[in-house]
């Protein structure tokens, strides 16, 4: 179950990378017309800065966008790793593993990168808690497969984890 959790999170994630010009006006349209934007300025701010960008980059510079595409397909592709540890769990834990490796990497990745990229530091947080949401299912996933490979589950046999 962990493991479909952690695929549908991350294709959700890849999926939405994709409409980010639409995402954004959404957003500044329902942060104006709640009271969210009222009682989280500062969000509001950022919404409305980073679609501003987002337009002008569409309508001047598309090619740009381009890189959230393959930003979505790594997403994409990487929930696809994730099959094998539901066909095997023992022989492919180097996946969860990987993952385990990728969650810890968004950390140093949001506090280096967004201070150069202007983010906001509580926006670097909201990344970095997908790594530290992201590592406990993994987590929990890895110590059940070690549990089936010290009792002798042969590689090969599918098992529910």
């Amino acid at each position: 179950m962990w493991v479909v959790v952690f695929v549908v999170c991350l294709v959700l994630s890849g999926l939405t990378a994709f409409p980010l010009v639409h995402e954004l006006r959404w957003t500044q349209s329902l942060l104006a017309h709640t009271p969210v934007g009222d009682w989280l300025p500062g969000l509001s701010a950022w919404i409305d800065r980073v679609r501003d960008g987002l337009d002008r980059a569409d309508a001047e510079y598309p090619f740009l966008l381009y890189g959230t595409d393959w930003l979505a397909f790594a997403h994409l592709v990487i929930a696809v790793a994730f099959y094998g540890v539901l066909r095997d769990p023992v022989r492919n834990v180097w996946v969860v593993e990987f993952g385990m490796i990728a969650c810890a990497g968004i950390i140093p990745l949001a506090l280096i990168c967004g201070p150069v990229r202007g983010i906001p530091f509580w926006w670097s947080v909201i990344d970095m808690s997908f790594g530290v949401f992201g590592v406990i299912p993994l987590s929990v996933v890895r110590r059940k497969i070690k549990t089936l490979e010290a009792m002798g589950v042969p590689a090969g046999v599918p098992v529910t984890v």
